[in-house]
């Protein structure tokens, strides 16, 4: 009986049936049924009750899964605190990011930080929709807002601003609102989630509040496509300043109406369980922290933002 055959003994009473374990990790359909077969000769005892249309565990099982389901885990976090004292940065990293912030410079930052600790093997997940970081099995995501789940662990990044911005030559063709109420006249381009369209923009100034209900003629649940929208002179949008950093440093998006004041966010990261904070994860934090920083410093020092809107609390 191997380690490994126990992982499958696990995955197959998750599943309910060899092949989907199989496929989950994997391997041949037969390579699981071996592994099982092992595990059963090795305890005298079935583990499961097999008939032609399903699988379940057998009273036998019911007692063993989940003391061996503790006893896995204790080896693993056996290995995890052999490499925390030892500081070693290795392993697998399985990440999700947003769409926009991931593709433009996160993953940039990885590359970096890979190419840095070779022995790091990386699994990105891109997307904007919500991840579920026990269900899709991720050890770290870079979310926007702090974590509502007081069961996750998380690091805070950095507070962003988000910022109206616009193509120089969508505001030469349709002009350069002052005020809120100038937006009427103006196309907005949308973040949606779900079936829920983020078209309510809130700005203050002098401790007066407006909130705009936008109308416009472009949304999408990939927030990388709505800056893409925005820079090619479609119309306004709300961005993360870290989102738009590169375009408003390079001149492809100007800020607009800077003086009302508009929503402040924050970038944290967050892992699923205390476990999955090891060396790789702790290196990792502080590499973000410190690109972070630098681009909110670069967007203060060219003007676009004030230090006030990017100190912490």
């Amino acid at each position: 009986m191997l380690l490994e055959d126990l992982q499958v003994v696990l995955k197959v009473a998750e599943f309910k049936g060899i092949t989907a374990a199989a496929k989950s990790l994997n391997m041949q359909t037969a390579t699981a049924s071996a592994a099982i077969k092992r595990v059963e000769k090795a305890l005298g005892k079935d583990l499961f009750v097999r008939t032609t249309r399903q699988l379940r565990l057998s009273s036998a099982g019911e007692r063993y899964i989940p003391q061996c389901q503790q006893a896995l885990l204790t080896l693993e976090q056996a290995k995890k605190n052999m490499r925390d004292d030892l500081d070693v940065i290795d392993g697998e990293l399985r990440i999700a990011s947003s769409s926009d912030f991931g593709r433009n410079l996160a993953a940039v930052w990885l590359d970096e930080f890979l190419e840095a600790h070779p022995k790091v093997n990386l699994k990105l997940s891109i997307s904007d929709s919500n991840i579920d970081l026990y269900r899709d099995s991720i050890d770290i995501a870079l979310r926007y807002g702090s974590p509502s789940d007081s069961n996750l662990y998380g690091f805070k990044i950095c507070n962003v601003p988000r910022l109206l911005c616009a193509s120089p030559e969508y505001l030469e063709k349709n002009g350069t609102p002052k005020h809120p109420n100038d937006l009427v006249d103006h196309n907005g381009l949308f973040y949606q989630l779900r079936d829920v369209v983020n078209n309510s923009w809130r700005f203050t100034r002098d401790g007066e509040e407006f909130k705009v209900r936008m109308l416009g003629n472009r949304a999408s649940n990939d927030g990388d496509l709505v800056r893409r929208w925005c820079v090619s002179g479609k119309g306004l949008a709300f961005k993360s300043c870290l989102d738009i950093s590169e375009d408003l440093l390079s001149g492809r998006l100007v800020k607009v109406m800077p003086e009302y004041k508009t929503s402040m966010t924050e970038l944290w990261l967050v892992c699923p369980s205390k476990q999955s904070i090891t060396p790789a994860v702790r290196l990792l934090r502080d590499v973000f922290k410190e690109k972070c920083s630098a681009i909110l410093m670069g967007l203060v020092d060219e003007g676009i933002l004030s230090k006030d809107m990017i100190e912490s609390e």
